[in-house]
């Protein structure tokens, strides 16, 4: 965090001098301090987000394939109107623990298309799936519950 506030001071300062760098090195290191202090902030938190980093990178990669695996199965839904659908209100439970996966969990099911998060409420989804075969089954193990449970410290 303090070298990303002294980043931003010589950034938003718009000159690379020694002067302007001493002194941003004196400010930032007060703001470390002061936000270290009153506001709660732990260093350690800052370690173990950046020890998580490369789960993080994997999930959104995993995130962007699913959209591209969906766009193409909707796309072909678009194509073939003679194609049988069958839309579907699904419900079901994740084990979950943080609120923060969870979330992430309804808001990928939402940003993948064919899908949309319609409720959630302690680890219970209801999803609306265009299609109750392609896009409504397996939702409560998919590939984003794995690796939100690996970003929570479980297998």
């Amino acid at each position: 965090m303090y070298f990303l506030l002294l980043l931003l001071w010589m950034i938003f300062n718009g000159r690379v001098t020694l002067e302007v760098f001493l002194f941003g090195v004196v400010i930032c290191g007060w703001l470390y301090w002061f936000i270290s202090k009153h506001m709660g902030y732990n260093y350690k938190d800052e370690i173990r987000f950046a020890k998580k980093t490369p789960l993080y990178l994997k999930y959104a990669v995993t995130l962007l394939w699913e959209i591209v695996k969906a766009n193409i199965d909707v796309i072909k839904i678009i194509l073939n109107p003679k194609l049988e659908i069958e839309p579907a209100i699904v419900r079901f439970r994740t084990d979950l623990e943080s609120e923060a996966a969870q979330v992430m969990l309804a808001n990928s099911i939402t940003l993948t298309p064919g899908t949309y998060t319609v409720g959630l409420e302690d680890g219970n989804y209801v999803v609306q799936a265009l299609d109750k075969n392609k896009f409504g089954e397996g939702l409560d193990d998919s590939v984003f519950v794995k690796q939100l449970r690996r970003l929570e410290g479980r297998k």
